[in-house]
């Protein structure tokens, strides 16, 4: 087989990695790709966004399967094209996309299916979703917190956890006044803060059958202690210890199944990757956020668990049998540890001049990709001209995940190797599993 994977972060170095690994697969592309990537897999020098060209190379290329990493170009409609041109892509069309595309949509679909979630309130403009916080505070206590979420897409930064009402006034003003993400802010969700164990729970699904991954828990905020502001993932861990069996089945059954069979009675069955964000709290699972494909940084921490071929999974869902598929895992654990640019993630804001904070040189590649029981992802990298420079080239640079028979074990390669790299401005979270460990 030829497969072609869309996208140029960790999660696509990590999709490359464990398709390159199937005996069924003869050639891997990857466009655009990135350093790392280019190592196991032919690069393409074609953006994720340009849709055409996507759909143009892989009909000239014979590609027997496509994967579609990141969220843009599915919510833009990449598989709806493939799809119209006869070629096998994994990934759900831009209708069911929209599951993570629009909150707005989102948080409809939990309420009219049943789905439990947080308390949530839909405005449409600026002046309507500072009344809603401000009638919320009135009667809420004094520590309670309010999440404000921009409908669209905002690259894992759209989500402001408010303390007070000045804190959720700023954020309504960046998203609707300033529109620091453009149109994403046409509307925004006003909800309440769901306070537990937090976790991610990705499955694979035909719109029929559903094959839950390992569960894996996401560090979204940039500094320790969960300080600082929301990223696009700093850092993940696997298997999640608070996570039980019987907690994933309830995930399946309550929240992701309901989910699938919602977005089936619209006509539009949803076929690829679903990802729940889910909060596990005092009145049991609800779930914070669908996404629409594998999570990042969670894809590099839970490819590397998964025995089996991936590929005959993917595959069953393009040809509608999943119910036959099987997974196999790994006994053990995976942490990864994410290291990305200077001020990151301020410094990656819309609108900002980034040339300042990449371009750098990373020193100590080779050496930490020769250590056992470690995988090295690029996510934001690459070569410079010579051929043998590997630079900076995004706010999230690197992925390092270690494994181990337990948590600790496994936490130790992952910062014992990403101690080995080093760039300019380099900053990674020192607390990934801590919680877990505790």
């Amino acid at each position: 087989m030829r497969v072609l994977i869309i996208g140029s972060g960790g999660r696509e170095h990590a999709l490359v990695w464990k398709i390159a690994s199937s005996p069924l697969v003869s050639k891997v592309y990857c466009a655009p790709g990135n350093a790392g990537i280019a190592g196991i897999a032919e690069c393409v020098n074609i953006k994720a966004e340009n849709l055409n060209a996507l759909v143009e190379f892989a009909s000239d290329s014979k590609i027997d399967l496509t994967i579609v990493g990141p969220e843009a170009p599915l919510i833009a409609g990449i598989v709806d094209l493939f799809e119209a041109a006869g070629l096998p892509v994994f990934g759900p069309s831009s209708g069911p996309a929209r599951i993570e595309g629009s909150k707005v949509f989102s948080k409809s679909l939990m309420q009219s299916a049943g789905i439990p979630t947080a308390a949530f309130w839909i405005c449409a403009t600026p002046a309507e979703a500072k009344e809603c916080v401000q009638q919320y505070y009135s009667v809420a206590a004094p520590d309670t917190r309010l999440v404000i979420k921009a409908d669209g897409l905002a690259a894992g930064k759209g989500v402001v956890v408010a303390s007070n009402n000045e804190d959720a006034y700023r954020a309504i003003d960046r998203f609707m006044e300033e529109r620091v993400f453009g149109s994403s802010g046409d509307m925004v969700v006003v909800e309440e803060c769901l306070t537990g164990e937090e976790a991610s729970i990705m499955a694979i699904t035909d719109g029929r059958a559903i094959v839950p991954l390992l569960p894996a828990q996401d560090y979204k905020r940039a500094l320790d202690g969960d300080a600082g502001p929301n990223t696009g993932g700093m850092g993940a861990y696997c298997p999640v210890p608070v996570i039980s069996n019987d907690i994933v089945q309830f995930t399946v059954d309550r929240i992701i199944r309901p989910a699938v069979l919602a977005i089936r009675d619209l006509g539009i069955p949803y076929r690829g990757a679903l990802y729940a964000g889910i909060m596990i709290t005092p009145d049991g699972p609800k779930c914070i956020e669908f996404n629409c494909r594998l999570g990042d940084p969670e894809t590099q921490a839970v490819l590397p668990m998964l025995k089996s071929d991936l590929v005959p999974l993917l595959m069953s869902v393009i040809d509608g049998s999943l119910d036959d598929a099987t997974t196999e895992w790994s006994n053990g654990a995976s942490v990864c540890v994410v290291a990305a640019s200077e001020g990151y993630p301020d410094s990656f804001d819309p609108g900002r001049d980034v040339s300042a904070v990449i371009g750098r040189p990373i020193s100590g590649l080779e050496e930490a990709s020769a250590l056992t029981d470690c995988l090295v992802f690029h996510s934001g990298t690459r070569l410079l001209d010579d051929g043998a420079t590997t630079v900076t080239s995004g706010g999230r640079v690197l992925s390092v995940t270690g494994f181990g028979e337990d948590l600790l074990s496994a936490a130790g390669r992952a910062y014992g190797t990403i101690d080995k790299v080093t760039f300019a401005g380099m900053q990674y979270r020192k607390d990934i599993a801590a919680r877990a460990l505790q």
